[in-house]
């Protein structure tokens, strides 16, 4: 077991590696803890959970929407819940942005964790304090900003993982080592899915440099104001293709990375054997580098994007793989772009 403490503003946050859920119980009484998960996790681990009470609702991004939450609160009301309680969010990234939205909000404010579930979850979701529901099409539109008290990773959850849910990790891990990390790139480069999949100490060093990599961008920048807009890497046009086709996260941000390295070539003089390398990873671990397209679906969800200003999108580029950009791009030359992409 290995514990590494990050500070945030003036927030700690524990992260404890290679640890087992019933490590909980050095943060709270098991009948102070609540444990908010989904129904596929509910079922599978029934026997792990069973020492506490648990609030689950149904798996799938569709459920993260205001009902559930509204579901969830009643519940915890009904529970006669506290604020001295202590909220665990255990699943994927769908469990930690409603768990972490939930304690932001119920009774003004819980101290909340996370046992996150998936690769996904454990080198993306549950890091950095994002919490938020979805409306409609429309990602991540209703949220706050509060930092988890501690992550715990315990891998044993790793043995139930669909393949597809590894394939969806990978994603992130990749778009981590574009924006940030040339070495990180290099090594994964040298690996194959398979290798992280059986060997869980290479599986380990992997998260925990991802892990070190998130919070180093998130505590230059909690607030999202500047270098944090780098995580969002692949995924302006990543979020609007997930949501109107309805393929998984990590599928849709690598069709919007593969997207951002063009438009990189073109506006940041990103070198064209770079784009190439990032694709042939893509491909590498498993996951997609282009869908056809409805052009005009997608640019109507980009407008609505949380990071546009005016005619003009915040976009993240590459100059270099390991050095990201952000530039003011006109939603014409996006929509352009796309029209060229998908033809």
């Amino acid at each position: 077991m290995t514990t590494h403490t990050y500070h945030i503003s003036n927030k700690k946050i524990d992260c404890i590696f290679q640890a087992s859920i019933s490590q909980l119980e050095n943060y709270a009484a098991d009948n102070a803890i609540v444990i908010l998960t989904d129904s596929k996790i509910a079922s599978v681990y029934h026997q792990q959970l069973s020492a506490y009470r648990v609030i689950s609702f149904e798996a799938g991004e569709a459920n993260k929407i205001q009902e559930t939450v509204d579901q969830i609160i009643l519940q915890l009301l009904e529970m006669e819940i506290d604020k001295d309680a202590l909220l665990v969010g255990v699943g994927g990234g769908v469990v930690t942005d409603i768990t972490g939205f939930v304690a932001s909000i119920y009774k003004r404010g819980l101290r909340f964790g996370f046992v996150p579930t998936t690769i996904l979850a454990m080198v993306d979701a549950a890091i950095g304090g994002k919490n938020g529901v979805n409306i409609g099409p429309y990602k991540n539109m209703i949220g706050t900003i509060l930092q988890p008290w501690f992550i715990l990773y315990d891998y044993s959850f790793l043995q139930s993982l669909p393949h597809e849910e590894w394939v969806n990790g990978f994603a992130e891990i990749i778009k981590h080592a574009c924006i940030k990390d040339p070495v990180l790139f290099a090594s994964i480069q040298q690996h194959q899915l398979s290798d992280y999949m059986q060997d869980t100490e290479l599986l380990s060093d992997l998260i925990q440099k991802n892990v070190a990599l998130k919070f180093e961008i998130v505590a230059l920048d909690e607030m999202e104001k500047n270098e944090r807009l780098h995580l969002n890497f692949g995924h302006t046009i990543g979020h609007a293709i997930e949501n109107t086709y309805q393929i998984k996260h990590g599928a849709a941000v690598a069709i919007g990375m593969v997207v951002a390295c063009h438009l990189s070539e073109s506006l940041s003089g990103f070198d064209l054997s770079q784009t190439v390398q990032i694709v042939q990873l893509i491909k590498q671990y498993q996951l997609p580098t282009g869908i056809e397209m409805d052009v005009d679906r997608i640019i109507k969800l980009v407008l609505a994007d949380k990071k546009r200003a005016g005619k003009d999108i915040r976009f993240v580029l590459l100059n270099s793989i390991g050095e990201a950009a952000i530039q003011l791009i006109p939603i014409e030359t996006i929509r352009t772009h796309l029209i060229e992409y998908t033809s």
